[in-house]
């Protein structure tokens, strides 16, 4: 037996998934996702929302249950509740797949790109600060990587801070000195 102690790697690098649209983020925070949702995504999850509670409605129009009094607005409450989680799942997984590069993302970018700048220059940690060991991070990050689209089966949310996202951070970095060159120069003249 061999007395050689192996290296424990908490970073498995993301899978470059290759899609029409520039990759943003491969696990984005929970928050981010809402944050930069857009109507369009909150349109959708509403649409969706109500889908289930109108149905049943039409149903009850139609084809009358008959359960006497009381008795429909329980299966009313019901399909509210099952139809405000799919519309959220239906919000969430529109807005997610601009992350991933699997839908028109411009906006997203624009934003993503001025809010890590934003936090280069004021000497902020990219994706938040974590109390979690670097091993924990790194397996929050590959249990949650890509989960957006496989949300209609099990909804899993990336709730941690990590810096594993599958993405270059140098360009904001870049991007922070550039925009920083140009306010010196400006102040200078």
């Amino acid at each position: 037996m061999s007395n050689q102690v192996t290296e424990i790697r908490p970073y498995v690098p993301a899978r470059v998934v290759q899609s029409e649209y520039p990759l943003i983020d491969s696990d984005p925070h929970i928050k981010r996702v809402i944050r930069y949702a857009r109507p369009s995504d909150y349109a959708l999850g509403i649409g969706g929302a109500t889908v289930g509670p109108a149905l049943m409605m039409a149903w009850e129009k139609f084809a009358p249950s008959y359960v006497g009094r009381g008795g429909f607005a329980p299966i009313m409450r019901l399909s509210m509740v099952i139809g405000a989680g799919g519309g959220f799942f239906m919000f969430y997984q529109s807005s997610v797949l601009r992350f991933y590069g699997f839908k028109e993302n411009r906006r997203e970018i624009d934003m993503d790109t001025r809010e890590m700048v934003d936090k280069v220059k004021r000497k902020e940690p990219l994706y938040g600060v974590s109390t979690l060991t670097p091993y924990m991070q790194g397996m929050a990050a590959r249990n949650s990587r890509y989960s957006g689209l496989f949300i209609h089966v099990m909804p899993w949310f990336n709730f941690v801070n990590h810096n594993l996202h599958g993405v270059d951070t140098a360009k904001y970095y870049q991007q922070a000195e550039r925009e920083m060159e140009a306010e010196r120069v400006k102040e200078a003249k």
